[in-house]
């Protein structure tokens, strides 16, 4: 799944990897796992997190190679926030190859900069229980109002108009080439990501099947 943040990448990975009964394999969760489980490879990605660095490539390719080779992924999985960069998925590529397989498809969510900064500027967190509200999509009935909790809600940082343009430039600069570098190997499909959640994922379910998935 390649997109911009804000696309709903996370959100139409769990409904295609459940179409399609294979696991969705998030770097996220492969990252949480291997720290909280203190494997050698957790161990020395949190020595760089601690020093506040990014965790090299070569770590992180090392868990996506642990995490397909666990049974649930021998028919088929899904990837959900890696590769971001075409060096990243350069090194998938050849990893995929040493395991005899390789990426039968890359699904580009496409929406454009003002959609996503208006859907992730919207959003509003509650202090008291964490839940995530939104001022046009999932509004509370009180504004500033969490109603399940009654708790406060604020705008995060990483939900400001500001930040959220300052995330879309990185993602230009160091994402959307894996666009060209996998069209290039013909394995691109793009959808309208705009709209209803559920009119998306129709969307995506219909590229599959054009393409015989």
């Amino acid at each position: 799944m390649v997109g911009p943040p804000g696309a709903g990448k996370g959100t139409q990975a769990e409904f295609i990897a459940a179409h399609l009964a294979v696991p969705k394999i998030s770097t996220g969760d492969i990252f949480r796992s291997n720290v909280s489980q203190g494997t050698p490879l957790g161990v020395e990605a949190r020595r760089y997190m601690d020093a506040g660095q990014l965790v090299p490539d070569e770590v992180t390719i090392n868990m996506v190679r642990d995490r397909l080779a666990e049974p649930d992924a021998a028919d088929g999985f899904l990837l959900d926030g890696f590769p971001r960069t075409t060096p990243q998925a350069v090194a998938l590529d050849k990893l995929l190859a040493d395991l005899g397989t390789a990426l039968d498809l890359v699904m580009e969510l496409v929406v454009d900069d003002d959609e996503v900064i208006r859907r992730l500027s919207g959003r509003r967190t509650c202090r008291g229980c964490g839940k995530i509200w939104h001022v046009e999509f999932d509004a509370t009935t009180h504004e500033d109002v969490c109603d399940r909790c009654g708790g406060q809600l604020f705008q995060r940082d990483d939900d400001k108009p500001e930040t959220i343009a300052n995330r879309l430039v990185e993602y230009a600069q160091k994402t959307s080439p894996l666009v060209d570098y996998y069209g290039a190997q013909g394995k691109l499909v793009g959808i309208d990501a705009t709209g209803p959640v559920e009119d998306v994922t129709v969307r995506a379910i219909d590229a599959l099947r054009s393409y015989g998935g």
